[in-house]
């Protein structure tokens, strides 16, 4: 299959503004959970807010902006292994590859827990898993299973950042109960007045 590349490159546009406590927030989340979540809706800063942390947080980061036609399980694994290996070349995610071909949907959690194990066995340094805009596959039926048995098993090197415009359709009280799972939701991503005012002075006089 021919890959878009476009699809798992990292955004180079920054923000003109840092927004410190976000930024703070998700730091401390990079060492003490495996996965956190931007969720709200378009235009609210989620892809910024991701992009900034992922220069500054010190690690390697596989980016995957996820559309529609990811919605294929089959897809999704490929785009999700060639974005990771990009960043570590000893992983090539072959086994759920091949598992995502044929797998049905009583199996889906024992693809993810391939995955997390490939994950496991290929460490070499510390790694951030970017997914964008996940909300634009979450009815298919795979997802939940998916990522529900792949976020808890995720090996301690590795933390994955999930974009979205709407609410998982994940049992994510649990890792939230066990301090596995951090959220950033739409409230705490609007601008306070501090941030409001350093935005508009970056754009200089006259705005």
């Amino acid at each position: 299959m021919g890959l878009t590349l476009e699809k798992i490159t990292a955004p180079s546009k920054l923000p003109r503004v840092t927004r410190a406590r976000l930024l703070e927030k998700l730091h401390k989340s990079l060492y003490s959970c495996t996965a956190s979540i931007i969720n709200g809706r378009a235009g609210t800063g989620k892809t910024l807010l991701a992009a900034d942390f992922a220069w500054g947080c010190g690690r390697n980061v596989a980016w995957f902006k996820v559309d529609s036609s990811d919605a294929n399980l089959e897809n999704f694994i490929e785009y999700l292994t060639e974005s990771i290996s990009r960043q570590r070349p000893v992983f090539n995610g072959q086994a759920a590859r091949c598992l995502a071909e044929t797998v049905t949907l009583e199996d889906v959690p024992v693809l993810a827990e391939r995955f997390a194990y490939d994950l496991q066995e290929h460490s070499v340094e510390p790694l951030l898993i970017v997914i964008e805009d996940l909300h634009l596959i979450c009815d298919a039926d795979w997802v939940a299973p998916f990522f529900t048995r792949l976020l808890p098993l995720l090996p301690t090197d590795v933390h994955m950042l999930i974009t979205c415009r709407s609410t998982l359709p994940f049992p994510l009280w649990r890792m939230r109960s066990k301090q596995m799972l951090f959220v950033i939701d739409e409230a705490e991503l609007a601008f306070t007045r501090e941030e409001a005012e350093d935005l508009l002075l970056s754009y200089g006089p006259g705005v």
